[in-house]
């Protein structure tokens, strides 16, 4: 009687643990609701992640303009767009010229007001050489560099340089903007309006190339008069390019679905959409056309 009572209720604790346990069935149905829930909130983390990187663009693009206005205020003009791309920057003492003879492009000009003046103090190599965070884009890449055979006149190490290279651009390569060749211009001399005037922007690229020497995207953030660091606003901005071959052709643009971020000569800092109207950006891009913009 004693081993019978007993053997029920180890029967009895088998079919208690056998109720607790998931059929196959349940454990499909789980992990399908899992799936699901997962599929709902990564566009959501994806959202909040791709918010927070533009909000940090749109912050390099401020420093940026920052950088220009507090150059404007020491020296009574703003940074040149620089000379040629084969030319690298202009010392004399050991430091950095400013003005008509800097043959450097405004990236370069900037540095001290960027907190990076012991980068530009240190030579044409370190300057030409370190990536800085405040020139990229997070939502496109991190800080990167590109190695080239020395193309400078005259040579700079005879052999190969490090280029750190950059997200943003000046305006214009139709020399009607607030960044012109050689001389620089004055904040008088933007007579359409500080508000009215484009400064710098996001450029467009192609960003399957990334990292690999780009017509547009090899030089770097210091090269003078190039398409690295000076972009068209004859024609409106577009999204990156996505393709095995080609460029950003010179146009602004991001690497943002719908807009790029871009400082106006006053130092404010708007998203500019790729469907603004062509003749309201080419507006954008004089200086002293008379244009009214109005709304974009």
């Amino acid at each position: 009687m004693g081993h019978s009572s007993h053997g029920a209720a180890r029967a009895g604790m088998v079919r208690r643990c056998a109720r607790h346990g998931f059929t196959l069935v349940e454990l499909l149905v789980v992990i399908s609701i899992i799936g699901m829930l997962i599929s709902l909130l990564l566009p959501a983390v994806q959202a909040a992640r791709e918010a927070a990187r533009r909000t940090q663009c749109s912050n390099n693009v401020k420093q940026i303009a920052l950088g220009f206005h507090n150059f404007h205020d020491s020296h009574g003009f703003l940074p040149s767009g620089g000379w040629d791309w084969d030319a690298q920057p202009t010392y004399q003492g050991g430091k950095p010229v400013v003005g008509a003879d800097q043959k450097a492009g405004w990236g370069f000009q900037i540095l001290p007001y960027l907190e990076a003046g012991n980068v530009s103090d240190a030579g044409a190599v370190v300057a030409i050489g370190t990536a800085l965070p405040v020139f990229f884009c997070p939502t496109r890449r991190s800080p990167q560099t590109v190695t080239q055979p020395d193309k400078y006149i005259p040579p700079l190490t005879g052999t190969t340089v490090d280029h750190a290279l950059c997200d943003y651009a000046a305006s214009n390569r139709e020399q009607t903007g607030a960044v012109r060749r050689y001389k620089p211009v004055r904040i008088a001399e933007i007579t359409d309006g500080t508000s009215q005037t484009l400064l710098v922007g996001e450029k467009r690229l192609n960003a399957r190339l990334l990292g690999q020497p780009q017509d547009d995207d090899n030089e770097g953030y210091t090269v003078g008069w190039n398409e690295d660091t000076i972009r068209s606003t004859d024609e409106p901005p577009a999204p990156d390019r996505y393709r095995d071959t080609g460029d950003g052709e010179k146009l602004f643009g991001s690497s943002h679905p719908g807009v790029l971020h871009a400082a106006l000569a006053d130092g404010s800092v708007r998203p500019i959409a790729y469907t603004i109207d062509k003749t309201v950006f080419k507006s954008l891009g004089d200086r002293n056309g008379g244009e009214t913009v109005g709304e974009f």
